[in-house]
Protein backbone atom coordinates (compact mmCIF):
# COMPACT_ATOMS: atom_id res chain seq x y z
CA UNK A 1 0.00 0.00 0.00
CA UNK A 2 2.76 2.44 1.03
CA UNK A 3 4.63 1.87 -2.79
CA UNK A 4 1.31 2.35 -4.33
CA UNK A 5 0.96 5.60 -2.46
CA UNK A 6 4.12 6.36 -3.00
CA UNK A 7 3.59 5.80 -7.20
CA UNK A 8 0.70 8.53 -6.83
CA UNK A 9 2.11 10.86 -5.21
CA UNK A 10 5.27 10.87 -7.52
CA UNK A 11 2.28 11.38 -10.48
CA UNK A 12 0.99 13.80 -8.85
CA UNK A 13 4.14 15.62 -8.53
CA UNK A 14 5.03 15.29 -11.84
CA UNK A 15 1.06 16.36 -13.19
CA UNK A 16 1.57 19.63 -11.14
CA UNK A 17 5.27 20.51 -12.68
CA UNK A 18 3.96 19.66 -15.97
CA UNK A 19 0.32 22.01 -15.70
CA UNK A 20 2.39 24.94 -13.33
CA UNK A 21 3.82 27.19 -15.11
CA UNK A 22 4.63 29.74 -12.54
CA UNK A 23 4.99 29.72 -8.88
CA UNK A 24 6.57 33.18 -7.61
CA UNK A 25 6.92 35.34 -10.47
CA UNK A 26 8.12 39.07 -9.81
CA UNK A 27 8.32 40.24 -13.45
CA UNK A 28 7.37 40.02 -16.99
CA UNK A 29 8.19 41.61 -20.16
CA UNK A 30 6.75 41.04 -24.36
CA UNK A 31 9.71 41.10 -26.70
CA UNK A 32 8.78 42.80 -30.33
CA UNK A 33 8.12 39.43 -31.38
CA UNK A 34 6.02 38.31 -28.70
CA UNK A 35 7.51 36.07 -26.79
CA UNK A 36 6.85 36.27 -22.72
CA UNK A 37 10.30 36.13 -20.40
CA UNK A 38 9.50 36.16 -17.09
CA UNK A 39 11.62 35.82 -14.14
CA UNK A 40 10.13 33.78 -10.67
CA UNK A 41 11.81 33.86 -7.46
CA UNK A 42 10.93 30.29 -6.97
CA UNK A 43 11.95 28.83 -10.62
CA UNK A 44 15.44 30.09 -10.62
CA UNK A 45 17.29 31.64 -14.34
CA UNK A 46 15.10 33.30 -17.25
CA UNK A 47 11.65 31.98 -18.56
CA UNK A 48 10.20 32.64 -21.77
CA UNK A 49 7.04 31.75 -23.74
CA UNK A 50 6.29 31.54 -26.96
CA UNK A 51 2.56 30.93 -28.23
CA UNK A 52 1.53 27.83 -25.66
CA UNK A 53 4.78 26.78 -25.18
CA UNK A 54 6.94 27.54 -21.81
CA UNK A 55 10.32 26.92 -21.24
CA UNK A 56 14.09 28.44 -20.39
CA UNK A 57 15.91 31.60 -21.85
CA UNK A 58 18.28 30.72 -19.36
CA UNK A 59 18.31 27.81 -16.43
CA UNK A 60 19.75 29.13 -13.02
CA UNK A 61 20.63 26.81 -10.45
CA UNK A 62 19.35 26.50 -7.05
CA UNK A 63 22.44 26.90 -5.83
CA UNK A 64 23.02 30.23 -3.42
CA UNK A 65 25.54 33.06 -5.10
CA UNK A 66 24.91 31.47 -8.95
CA UNK A 67 23.62 33.66 -11.43
CA UNK A 68 19.82 33.98 -11.44
CA UNK A 69 19.20 32.21 -8.40
CA UNK A 70 16.97 34.75 -7.51
CA UNK A 71 15.98 36.97 -10.16
CA UNK A 72 13.71 39.69 -9.35
CA UNK A 73 13.28 41.87 -12.02
CA UNK A 74 13.28 42.32 -15.65
CA UNK A 75 13.46 44.71 -18.71
CA UNK A 76 14.54 45.36 -22.30
CA UNK A 77 17.33 47.69 -23.60
CA UNK A 78 17.32 50.16 -26.06
CA UNK A 79 18.74 46.59 -28.59
CA UNK A 80 15.78 44.70 -27.10
CA UNK A 81 18.25 42.58 -25.36
CA UNK A 82 16.85 41.22 -21.91
CA UNK A 83 17.75 42.63 -18.74
CA UNK A 84 17.28 40.54 -15.49
CA UNK A 85 18.42 41.81 -11.90
CA UNK A 86 19.43 39.14 -9.75
CA UNK A 87 19.47 39.43 -5.32
CA UNK A 88 21.66 36.56 -4.64
CA UNK A 89 24.81 37.77 -7.22
CA UNK A 90 24.07 41.24 -6.68
CA UNK A 91 24.10 41.77 -10.25
CA UNK A 92 22.37 42.71 -13.92
CA UNK A 93 22.74 40.55 -16.37
CA UNK A 94 22.23 41.02 -20.26
CA UNK A 95 21.34 38.02 -22.77
CA UNK A 96 21.89 39.16 -26.11
CA UNK A 97 19.60 38.50 -29.27
CA UNK A 98 20.90 35.84 -31.03
CA UNK A 99 24.01 35.13 -28.35
CA UNK A 100 24.36 31.79 -27.12
CA UNK A 101 22.40 32.11 -24.06
CA UNK A 102 24.63 32.57 -21.30
CA UNK A 103 24.06 35.79 -18.35
CA UNK A 104 26.42 38.66 -19.25
CA UNK A 105 27.35 40.02 -15.95
CA UNK A 106 27.22 44.07 -16.55
CA UNK A 107 28.69 45.34 -12.90
CA UNK A 108 30.55 42.74 -11.43
CA UNK A 109 28.63 42.63 -8.54
CA UNK A 110 28.54 46.20 -8.00
CA UNK A 111 25.19 46.68 -6.54
CA UNK A 112 23.29 45.36 -3.55
CA UNK A 113 19.68 44.13 -4.45
CA UNK A 114 18.19 45.03 -8.03
CA UNK A 115 14.25 45.49 -7.45
CA UNK A 116 13.83 47.07 -10.65
CA UNK A 117 15.32 48.32 -13.85
CA UNK A 118 14.71 51.09 -16.24
CA UNK A 119 16.80 52.02 -19.59
CA UNK A 120 16.90 55.67 -20.77
CA UNK A 121 16.87 56.41 -24.55
CA UNK A 122 20.15 56.34 -24.74
CA UNK A 123 20.67 52.89 -23.18
CA UNK A 124 21.79 53.77 -19.74
CA UNK A 125 20.70 51.76 -17.80
CA UNK A 126 19.13 52.16 -14.24
CA UNK A 127 18.46 50.49 -11.08
CA UNK A 128 16.67 50.72 -7.72
CA UNK A 129 18.49 48.64 -5.08
CA UNK A 130 16.66 48.25 -2.29
CA UNK A 131 19.28 47.54 0.35
CA UNK A 132 21.62 50.31 -0.18
CA UNK A 133 18.61 52.39 -0.90
CA UNK A 134 20.09 53.89 -3.77
CA UNK A 135 19.43 54.58 -7.85
CA UNK A 136 22.94 53.28 -9.18
CA UNK A 137 23.51 54.04 -13.38
CA UNK A 138 25.42 51.43 -15.30
CA UNK A 139 26.72 52.31 -18.56
CA UNK A 140 24.92 50.27 -21.38
CA UNK A 141 27.75 48.12 -22.31
CA UNK A 142 28.00 47.19 -18.69
CA UNK A 143 30.72 49.04 -16.32
CA UNK A 144 31.05 50.54 -12.93
CA UNK A 145 27.75 51.22 -11.58
CA UNK A 146 27.19 54.76 -10.34
CA UNK A 147 25.27 56.39 -7.54
CA UNK A 148 22.96 58.65 -9.18
CA UNK A 149 20.92 59.44 -5.66
CA UNK A 150 19.72 57.99 -2.70
CA UNK A 151 16.23 57.09 -2.03
CA UNK A 152 15.12 55.45 1.06
CA UNK A 153 13.73 51.75 -0.30
CA UNK A 154 13.40 52.12 -3.75
CA UNK A 155 11.36 49.56 -5.26
CA UNK A 156 10.36 50.55 -8.58
CA UNK A 157 12.02 52.93 -11.56
CA UNK A 158 10.29 53.79 -15.16
CA UNK A 159 11.28 56.80 -17.80
CA UNK A 160 8.85 59.56 -18.87
CA UNK A 161 9.03 61.52 -22.23
CA UNK A 162 10.94 64.04 -20.39
CA UNK A 163 13.66 61.71 -19.67
CA UNK A 164 12.64 61.85 -15.91
CA UNK A 165 13.01 59.02 -13.79
CA UNK A 166 9.77 57.61 -12.20
CA UNK A 167 10.67 56.36 -8.91
CA UNK A 168 8.23 53.57 -6.19
CA UNK A 169 9.51 53.88 -2.70
CA UNK A 170 7.45 52.62 0.39
CA UNK A 171 8.61 55.58 2.88
CA UNK A 172 7.23 58.79 3.71
CA UNK A 173 6.42 59.76 0.03
CA UNK A 174 6.03 57.19 -1.99
CA UNK A 175 5.95 58.38 -5.65
CA UNK A 176 8.83 60.74 -6.91
CA UNK A 177 10.67 61.69 -10.03
CA UNK A 178 14.30 62.82 -10.56
CA UNK A 179 15.12 65.30 -13.44
CA UNK A 180 18.14 64.67 -16.33
CA UNK A 181 20.06 66.61 -14.06
CA UNK A 182 19.62 64.34 -10.57
CA UNK A 183 17.26 66.88 -8.81
CA UNK A 184 14.74 64.83 -6.42
CA UNK A 185 11.03 65.89 -6.42
CA UNK A 186 7.49 64.51 -5.39
CA UNK A 187 4.81 63.74 -7.16
CA UNK A 188 2.17 62.61 -4.45
CA UNK A 189 2.64 63.48 -1.21
CA UNK A 190 2.41 61.51 1.45
CA UNK A 191 1.02 57.53 1.21
CA UNK A 192 -1.81 56.91 -1.09
CA UNK A 193 -1.15 53.72 -1.14
CA UNK A 194 -1.18 50.78 0.57
CA UNK A 195 2.38 48.89 -0.45
CA UNK A 196 3.56 50.02 -3.86
CA UNK A 197 6.01 47.88 -5.68
CA UNK A 198 6.57 48.90 -9.41
CA UNK A 199 5.66 51.55 -11.72
CA UNK A 200 5.41 51.85 -15.41
CA UNK A 201 4.81 55.20 -17.48
CA UNK A 202 1.97 55.05 -20.42
CA UNK A 203 1.78 57.05 -23.62
CA UNK A 204 0.61 59.96 -22.32
CA UNK A 205 3.13 60.00 -19.34
CA UNK A 206 0.41 59.03 -16.63
CA UNK A 207 2.03 56.28 -14.18
CA UNK A 208 0.69 52.73 -13.27
CA UNK A 209 1.58 51.86 -9.87
CA UNK A 210 0.97 48.11 -8.71
CA UNK A 211 -0.28 47.70 -5.29
CA UNK A 212 0.75 44.40 -3.34
CA UNK A 213 -1.46 45.10 -0.01
CA UNK A 214 -4.58 47.23 -2.14
CA UNK A 215 -4.98 43.78 -4.43
CA UNK A 216 -4.86 46.60 -7.09
CA UNK A 217 -2.76 48.78 -10.12
CA UNK A 218 -3.22 52.42 -9.51
CA UNK A 219 -3.21 55.14 -11.84
CA UNK A 220 -1.17 58.37 -11.56
CA UNK A 221 -1.99 61.56 -13.87
CA UNK A 222 1.45 63.65 -14.67
CA UNK A 223 0.10 66.39 -12.48
CA UNK A 224 -0.49 63.64 -10.04
CA UNK A 225 -4.33 62.96 -9.12
CA UNK A 226 -4.64 59.22 -8.14
CA UNK A 227 -7.25 56.76 -8.91
CA UNK A 228 -8.59 53.09 -9.29
CA UNK A 229 -7.33 52.15 -12.26
CA UNK A 230 -7.31 48.22 -12.53
CA UNK A 231 -8.67 45.87 -9.78
CA UNK A 232 -9.68 42.55 -10.18
CA UNK A 233 -10.68 39.25 -8.13
CA UNK A 234 -7.89 37.50 -9.58
CA UNK A 235 -5.31 39.56 -8.26
CA UNK A 236 -3.91 38.60 -4.54
CA UNK A 237 -0.83 40.28 -4.77
CA UNK A 238 0.19 42.25 -7.69
CA UNK A 239 4.05 43.25 -8.06
CA UNK A 240 5.62 43.44 -11.25
CA UNK A 241 4.33 45.70 -13.98
CA UNK A 242 5.62 46.54 -18.14
CA UNK A 243 4.57 48.49 -20.33
CA UNK A 244 4.04 46.11 -23.57
CA UNK A 245 2.57 48.29 -26.55
CA UNK A 246 -0.46 49.14 -25.58
CA UNK A 247 -0.84 47.19 -22.90
CA UNK A 248 0.29 46.27 -19.18
CA UNK A 249 1.78 42.73 -18.23
CA UNK A 250 1.16 42.87 -14.43
CA UNK A 251 2.91 40.13 -12.40
CA UNK A 252 1.17 38.88 -8.77
CA UNK A 253 3.27 35.69 -6.91
CA UNK A 254 0.74 34.80 -4.95
CA UNK A 255 -1.70 34.67 -7.43
CA UNK A 256 0.66 32.46 -9.73
CA UNK A 257 0.20 34.38 -12.56
CA UNK A 258 0.85 37.11 -15.28
CA UNK A 259 -1.81 38.91 -16.20
CA UNK A 260 -2.40 41.69 -19.23
CA UNK A 261 -4.12 44.92 -18.37
CA UNK A 262 -5.45 47.30 -21.17
CA UNK A 263 -5.10 50.97 -20.94
CA UNK A 264 -9.02 50.98 -20.40
CA UNK A 265 -8.27 48.37 -17.27
CA UNK A 266 -9.75 45.86 -18.37
CA UNK A 267 -7.80 42.55 -16.93
CA UNK A 268 -6.88 38.87 -18.26
CA UNK A 269 -4.72 36.10 -17.30
CA UNK A 270 -2.24 34.96 -19.30
CA UNK A 271 -0.25 32.46 -17.19
CA UNK A 272 -0.95 30.45 -13.96
CA UNK A 273 -0.04 28.00 -11.54
CA UNK A 274 -3.03 26.37 -11.14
Amino acid sequence: MQYVSAAIAVLLSSAHAYSAEFIYPLGAVRTEDGTLLVVDRKLPGVWQKKAAALGHLFKGSKQFRTPLNAARCIALDKDGNVLAGDTSTREVYRFKLGGDGKPEPLTNGGIGMPMAIAVDPEGTIFVADLELHRIFKVPHEGGKAEIITQISAPRGVAFNSKGELIVVSTTKDQLLRMSPKGKVSTIVPGRPFSFPHNVAVGPDDAMYVTDGYGKCVWKVTPAGEVSKFAEDAAFSNPVGIWLAGETLLVTDPRANGVFEVTLDGAVSQLGSGE
